[in-house]
């Protein structure tokens, strides 16, 4: 059965995720903008989140005058997906992860070796 929760507290979780990254690879986060949506794309209904976007290890020059990349995560399929409060805990934490590492350049096999995909 799926989770139910507010939409504040789905957010929290996504910033407690955030927060919980590591200050080493924070720092080096420039110019994204993670954002929460309730549905996935009609195009791909069963994605739990998306980085849309350049990854740094394909950039050249200062991204200062670029608009932002994007990371969505999408609440409803993560909440639809998880039996438990502490499931979608870290659930969302692997999503938030997961889209923040392909900023970084790193691709979903990768991720899925080590455990984020």
């Amino acid at each position: 059965m799926p989770i139910e929760m507010s939409p504040a507290d789905f957010d929290a979780l996504v910033d407690r995720a955030l927060d919980d990254i590591p200050d080493e690879l924070a720092m080096l986060v420039r110019n994204v903008v993670v954002l929460v949506e309730d549905d996935a794309p009609e195009d791909d209904p069963d994605l739990l989140g998306l980085y849309d976007g350049i990854a740094l290890t394909e950039r050249w020059g200062d991204p200062v005058m670029e608009l932002p990349d994007r990371i969505f995560i999408f609440r409803n399929n993560l909440l639809d997906m998880c039996e438990s409060v502490e499931e979608l805990v870290d659930e969302v934490r692997i999503t938030v992860v997961h889209e923040v590492a392909h900023h970084f350049g790193i691709d979903d096999d990768r991720l899925h070796d080590l455990g984020y995909a």
